[in-house]
């Protein structure tokens, strides 16, 4: 290790922009979601499989030039009012997701994590606040897929995050087994009921439940919140556990 000895000056930067490279034969307007390309390192506008870096300062016309031959400057840091799918007054503090580079909503399937909804401002849209590679998606880690039908989980679905859109609806666990799965509700408060069931053999442990073999968990709608979930793994041959929770969960007896 060798330390200085000598000055050595350094370039700061301060403030909340950033620049990128962009790929070619594109354009970026101002206002837009930005992303990096994950193999290369350009910036383009962002799409469900980039790195969210912020949003575009001033429109970036590189129609006609080669990757990297203009930067892109970003707003990396800040508070944007936003066009979010589905917004109501109940959401604050929900994680925002892109699916382009104008098309925001609550829900992570195939979305790139953004930052959090800070205030509502009416139907339809809200603040949200943005810190690029420093919020961090609450559900990272996981492969998202959504569903609108009462669905029985099996191996495949292990590792994902299942979130439910609509009310009334039943996610089946598989015959216990070596696997883990994060269930949530992506309805806005109180408007969708989600039920979580075991096998008819199997029980799930969680807290103040009566760990009986089929009896599940319900995701009660007069209460429910958006992004309430479930956190469900291997306990043992007898059942699941729930390790993490978000929301009100009530036993729920199947038989």
């Amino acid at each position: 290790m060798t330390t200085l000895v000598a000055d050595t000056p350094r370039d700061f930067e301060i403030g909340d922009r950033n620049e990128f490279p962009m790929i070619a034969s594109d354009v970026i307007y101002e206002g837009a979601a930005v992303g990096l390309v994950i193999a290369t390192g350009h910036a383009q506008p962002l799409t469900s499989s980039d790195q969210f870096v912020g949003f575009a300062e001033d429109r970036a016309d590189n129609s006609t030039g080669a990757a990297a031959a203009i930067n892109v400057r970003v707003v990396k840091k800040g508070k944007a009012k936003l066009a979010i799918t589905g917004a109501v007054i109940t959401d604050v503090g929900c994680a925002v997701y892109a699916q382009d580079d104008n098309t925001f909503s609550f829900v992570p399937t195939s979305g790139v994590f953004i930052g959090f909804m800070c205030r509502y401002v009416s139907a339809g849209y809200g603040i949200v606040e943005f810190d690029a590679g420093v919020l961090k998606d609450p559900h990272e880690g996981f492969t998202a897929e959504t569903t609108s039908v009462d669905k029985t989980l099996d191996n495949q679905d292990t590792g994902k995050l299942i979130c439910v859109d609509t009310d009334d609806k039943t996610i089946t666990l598989p015959a216990v087994a070596a696997m883990a799965f994060r269930i949530m509700n992506v309805g806005a408060f109180g408007t969708v009921e989600l039920d979580v069931a075991p096998n008819a053999s199997d029980l799930i442990i969680y807290k103040d439940s009566s760990g009986t073999d089929n009896h599940g968990l319900k995701n009660t709608k007069a209460t429910s919140q958006r992004h309430d979930y479930l956190d469900i793994e291997y306990g043992d041959a007898t059942g699941w556990i729930v390790r993490k929770s978000k929301g009100v969960w009530a036993d729920k007896d199947n038989s």
